[in-house]
């Protein structure tokens, strides 16, 4: 195998912690996981699953925004992952569930670590927006009184040659 060239399609790194298994790649198979699963829909569709096995409408209205397209798609999408499965009951209208596979459960748990660990730093989190926000208004102020100091040095120079 040529230096460069990789092991499989799906691979992009190796098994250890590095940020680099985390491949830019279209066909990096962490890329595409950690791209689907951390999407809007997906993660709130998990965390609702997680409660108990919904019915499409039911989770449609518990998820505000989100068009019966996208919802779809999503819930393809987790069960073509097998994070959810899909059980079709045969009854007229048909009725159809969306659970949580045991395997989506452990990535709700995973999800719930994040929540939990956002909600003990939002308070810092907000505190560096703000400040990150002071510091570039004054860059852009700042940046902007040069550029008309240059302007006006500009016009001056103009007004001489004349």
């Amino acid at each position: 195998m040529e230096d460069g060239t990789s092991m499989s399609l799906g691979h992009c790194g190796d098994t250890d912690y590095d940020v680099l298994q985390w491949d830019q790649r279209e066909d990096c198979e962490v890329r595409q996981i950690l791209d689907r699963i951390a999407d809007k829909w997906s993660l709130q569709v998990i965390a609702l699953l997680d409660r108990r096995s919904l019915r499409f409408t039911e989770l449609r209205r518990m998820i505000d925004g989100v068009s019966q397209r996208m919802l779809t798609r999503t819930l393809r999408h987790l069960e073509r992952d097998g994070l959810v499965s899909r059980t079709v009951h045969a009854t007229v209208p048909p009725r159809v569930d969306y659970a949580l596979t045991p395997l989506g459960g452990t990535l709700h748990a995973t999800i719930r670590a994040l929540v939990t660990w956002t909600e003990e730093h939002q308070s810092e989190i907000a505190t560096a927006r703000a400040a990150y926000d002071v510091r570039v208004a004054a860059e852009q102020e700042e940046a902007a009184a040069e550029a008309a100091g240059r302007d006006a040095v500009a016009r001056l120079v103009l007004a001489v040659r004349r």
